[in-house]
């Protein structure tokens, strides 16, 4: 294989130097169907995947009886190069499909794409030739994409429909991407930059997904302000029947955080306070220097002293006493070892912590009482004991705790209500039993969260001492109230001529959190950066539609396989290659928008630098100092 590599590169490099002509007669003219006079013939480089480098001499046609497109003459290329050769440029259209999947499908820096084309192809272009190419790559997607969406919704539609998912992301407030996401087939079929998550940004962008692809069957959504107000006016009128469906995940992370904040706050507060984490750290810092070359059989001695069982609370004396006590003090270090590493409220870290202090302080003192302890030992137990002290004695520590237990096993009666742990997603493929048994399953936990409601009724104390538990109570019950219509409603009847029967929604938008990982992921793979807030301030909407390029039955619908894509490109230019397609796509991209972006408070790229020029500092500043007399104001 590499001796047949290598032969190849060997043929592609012999084309570099060689001068061809391309002057085959155009025909009648497309218009009129008159004669066709040749322009002019003129000599231009090029390069292509296919042939490399080489040198053409072309002869440009032109029509004889003057007919014009738009307000230039009628002129015609030559077919063959036209089929390769990007308009206005010596690269060719594979050139920019490789550079555009190098980069937004496999994630690759440019200075990766550089050395593979150059090594497998022996075309060299400049890092810049690279960005550009990959930029121009997705005007192209994206009007390959427009151009295919009746065949798309067609595909859409032959399913019975299609779930829409929506949601937004962004770093720090900046660089907001809207996603208008089918769930069934798992493709991107909008994304837009927006000036910030606001109803009146989002509405008008899906508005042109459905005019595109047709209405949705269900549409899933968090529960933002914004994201809701931008579904319910989509939909409109309830004659539609198209259910707005609040994600399950993103409701019990609402009310979690509503339950467990101030609580969880308020105890990680105490532990700065009193200084906990702090004096831990430096006493198993001070331990570790102390031990200093004698730290690595103390630590083989500790494993020694654990493995060997006994009823004494004991300490060994020597070093390896002290290799106990940090490795208590480490131990109690260790405490997001009890999350499940989903993040609050789903963990709650500090009461991890609580606990394990709690578990600790009550060890140390177990081999306090114990006698015949070494003084050294006993000396760094008492320092220890010290430090976790306070989380026991303190009332404070004490009565957070408790809240905080108290509302956690609320959360965690509906968490097991709603059953989100091992979601099985719908599938298209699903046999008729697992789709029934789905639907079973999801009137379960229907009737389950239903009992929740009536249980935490019944158990909600109407006075007494219990007042926190009242509140929390409540807190749950007024989300099950104002979020309770939007909870259900995942089973969607299918359409006799889509094959019948029913299919579920998705309940959860995971499916977009997922895609929102992957991008951000694959943007600090190819940047190397793991703040990622220019990034994405940068990275133009459109890259979002390379991931449907993941997507067979996509890509068989807009240019059969990805081989085929350089050629789809190319036909999207045939109608008119004198004007390049970013300008015709931007133009109508304006014409379709009909308003500006709304402007938010946050601060775009484009004002940043105006607002960040010194020519402003130093115009307020000469306001500032000037000494204009003071306006009257009336009040």
């Amino acid at each position: 294989m590499e001796a047949l590599e290598q032969h190849c590169r060997l043929q592609v490099r012999t084309t570099i130097g060689l001068l061809v002509r391309a002057d085959d007669p155009t025909g009648a003219c497309p218009q009129c169907q008159g004669p066709m006079h040749v322009e002019k013939t003129f000599t231009h480089h090029g390069a292509t995947l296919e042939h490399g480098h080489f040198e053409v001499r072309e002869t440009v046609h032109i029509c004889a009886r003057g007919c014009r497109n738009g307000d230039r003459p009628l002129r015609c290329r030559q077919p063959e190069l036209a089929a390769r050769l990007l308009p206005r440029s010596t690269v060719g259209y594979d050139v920019m499909t490789f550079v555009g999947l190098q980069r937004f499908v496999e994630h690759r820096q440019r200075e990766e794409i550089r050395r593979e084309l150059r090594e497998r192809y022996d075309i060299a272009l400049s890092s810049g030739e690279i960005s550009g190419l990959g930029q121009r790559f997705l005007v192209y997607l994206e009007a390959l994409h427009q151009a295919h969406a009746e065949p798309l919704s067609v595909a859409l539609q032959a399913d019975g429909g299609w779930p829409l998912h929506i949601d937004a992301t962004g770093e720090d407030g900046r660089g907001t991407l809207l996603v208008a996401y089918a769930g069934w087939r798992r493709w991107v079929l909008g994304a837009w930059k927006i000036p910030t998550e606001r109803a009146d940004a989002i509405l008008p962008r899906l508005q042109t997904v459905v005019a595109r692809f047709g209405a949705p069957c269900a549409v899933v959504r968090d529960l933002g302000r914004a994201m809701t107000e931008a579904a319910r006016d989509l939909v409109g009128s309830p004659d539609q029947h198209i259910p707005v469906l609040a994600c399950h995940f993103h409701f019990l992370k609402d009310v979690g955080k509503d339950l467990l904040t101030e609580s969880h706050d308020d105890l990680r507060t105490l532990f700065r306070r009193f200084e906990v984490m702090a004096s831990l750290r430096a006493l198993a810092r001070d331990l570790g220097r102390n031990l200093g070359a004698e730290l690595e059989p103390s630590r083989h001695a500790v494993v020694q002293w654990l493995e060997t069982p006994t009823d004494a609370y004991q300490l060994p004396g020597g070093q390896t006493g002290v290799g106990v006590v940090r490795a208590i003090a480490q131990w109690v270090l260790d405490y997001p070892r009890d999350g499940q590493d989903e993040g609050f409220p789903f963990d709650l870290p500090w009461l991890d912590l609580y606990r394990r202090c709690r578990r600790a302080c009550r060890a140390t003192e177990a081999f306090l009482r114990s006698p015949g302890q070494e003084a050294k030992s006993r000396k760094l137990l008492e320092r220890l004991h010290r430090i976790l002290d306070p989380v026991r004695s303190q009332l404070p520590f004490a009565h957070r705790a408790t809240v905080l237990e108290a509302r956690a096993r609320l959360f965690t009666e509906l968490r097991g209500a709603l059953r989100l742990k091992d979601e099985p997603s719908p599938s298209a493929a699903a046999p008729p039993q697992d789709v029934q048994d789905q639907v079973a399953s999801l009137r379960d936990i229907e009737a389950a969260v239903d009992a929740l409601t009536g249980s935490l009724r019944e158990r909600r104390p109407e006075r007494g001492p219990a007042q926190d538990m009242r509140r929390a109570i409540d807190l749950i019950l007024v989300h099950l109230e104002r979020h309770g219509p939007s909870l259900w409603g995942h089973v969607i009847a299918r359409a006799p001529s889509a094959g019948g029967g029913v299919r579920l929604v998705d309940r959860t938008n995971l499916l977009l959190e997922g895609f929102w990982h992957e991008l951000k992921h694959a943007e600090r793979r190819r940047s190397g950066r793991k703040i990622l807030t220019h990034d994405l301030e940068l990275l133009p909407a459109a890259a979002t539609l390379a991931f449907n390029l993941t997507r067979s039955d996509y890509v068989a619908i807009v240019c059969g396989n990805l081989e085929q894509l350089p050629r789809a490109f190319a036909r999207i230019d045939a109608e008119d290659r004198q004007r390049s397609l970013p300008a015709r796509t931007r133009a109508a991209h304006l014409q379709e928008a009909g308003e500006p972006d709304i402007v938010s408070a946050s601060l775009p790229a484009a004002d940043r630098h105006i607002i960040r020029m010194d020519a402003m500092k130093n115009r307020i500043g000469t306001a500032a100092r000037s000494r204009a007399p003071r306006r009257q104001v009336q009040l």
